[in-house]
């Protein structure tokens, strides 16, 4: 069950591809519910991807962000696809609304149901000025995971936070990076004439949009002889413009072209502070990249101050400047960063990342036979 899936690309989106190709390439069945999109809005679908079936749930645009969908049907609809599909165990990527569907109807299957906790809704609420619904989804939140066989998350900093919400048996699954594509070796010297004329490049990529605080890098768009480079898309794209004059804006890249542009960076810049975990920040480090990150949430796991990037402190945005200043300015330091965290990403495949995800779903199966006294093998996952 994927709270978000294609054709919309997010991390959420990123995760649940990887954790199907590996699935498929292992000699597992699996079968993804998500929302449908434009032309599926009210009557539904069933599409493929890769060999993977899609089951489509009618779904409406968010407001003010059309890219992003809520899909939500009833639980009993949900139990009769998964009937259908007789699945060993139910992965709900990200739960919210969708998700928490998907959990009841595993529930109330007998079904064991692993949900991975991937982004902090609550958060995000304040940075769009609903702050007085924190509360509220905290508590949709324990609801949900603490209903699911088992919870994971990607970081330290994320199940610390949810273990002090009350969300119980919570455990450590944290993100593959593919080191294949994102690798030193395609840094393109063209494209970095292209887009910063000789000056070094500072760069971050991800969503435009206010929980991402990219307006923070404001601290850094005219710092000398650099160029600030931002890559992707949302809601925030055309404000942002105004409030970064001088930053050049690549658009939404995927594929070998991201891969370019990430290893033609020479500082990559992540100020959003409720990162569960922050793919792209590996990314980075995989291309070659040293990293600036707010010290709060998911990078903290990854970014070794003094080794390989620098964290600074939530709201310090002279911290921030000072940070990138140092490694723009510092060829020999920022180098020896750079290949620090090239080497430390190097054994965080998708492949030993989905072999502890399999373990896990046996953990759920597990405990979910304890409590009905019966053991089922195999697996086929939704």
């Amino acid at each position: 069950m994927a709270e978000q899936f294609l054709p919309h690309v997010n991390g959420v989106t990123h995760s649940v591809i990887r954790v199907l190709e590996h699935l498929r390439d292992h000699g597992h069945e699996a079968m993804v519910i998500a929302p449908s999109y434009e032309k599926t809005l009210f009557l539904g679908s069933v599409d493929h991807v890769d060999g993977v079936r899609i089951e489509r749930i009618p779904s409406l645009p968010l407001a003010g962000y059309p890219e992003v969908r809520v899909a939500s049907c009833t639980v009993s609809r949900i139990q009769r696809i998964l009937a259908r599909f007789a699945p060993d165990v139910v992965h709900v990527a990200s739960p919210f609304v969708l998700g928490w569907q998907a959990i009841q109807a595993a529930k109330g299957l007998g079904l064991p149901c692993v949900a991975v906790y991937q982004t902090d809704v609550p958060g995000y609420a304040a940075r769009y000025g609903a702050s007085v619904l924190e509360t509220a989804m905290w508590s949709h939140v324990r609801a949900m995971h603490n209903s699911a066989t088992l919870t994971l998350a990607p970081s330290t900093a994320s199940i610390s936070q949810l273990h002090e919400h009350g969300v119980q048996r919570v455990h450590m699954w944290r993100r593959g990076v593919d080191t294949s594509r994102f690798r030193p070796a395609p840094r393109d010297h063209a494209w970095r004439e292209r887009v910063g004329g000789g000056k070094r490049l500072v760069g971050y990529v991800g969503r435009l949009a206010p929980e991402k605080q990219v307006a923070d890098l404001a601290a850094i768009d005219a710092l000398p002889d650099t160029r600030l480079v931002i890559i992707g898309s949302g809601p925030g794209k055309e404000s942002l413009r105004s409030v970064l004059p001088n930053a050049h804006f690549e658009g939404f890249l995927t594929g070998t072209e991201l891969a370019t542009a990430m290893a033609s960076l020479d500082v990559f810049v992540h100020p959003g502070e409720h990162e569960t975990f922050c793919q792209t920040i590996q990314e980075a480090m995989a291309s070659g990249v040293p990293v600036v990150a707010v010290g709060r949430g998911g990078p903290l796991d990854l970014v070794d101050s003094s080794r390989n990037g620098w964290l600074y402190a939530p709201g310090d945005l002279a911290g921030l400047r000072e940070r990138v200043r140092d490694l723009a300015g510092d060829d020999a330091k920022r180098l020896a960063f750079a290949r620090t965290a090239h080497q430390c990403v190097q054994e965080r495949t998708w492949g030993a990342v989905c072999e502890q995800l399999l373990g896990h779903y046996e953990r759920a199966g597990t405990v979910t036979s304890r409590m009905r006294g019966t053991r089922r093998s195999g697996l086929r996952t939704p």
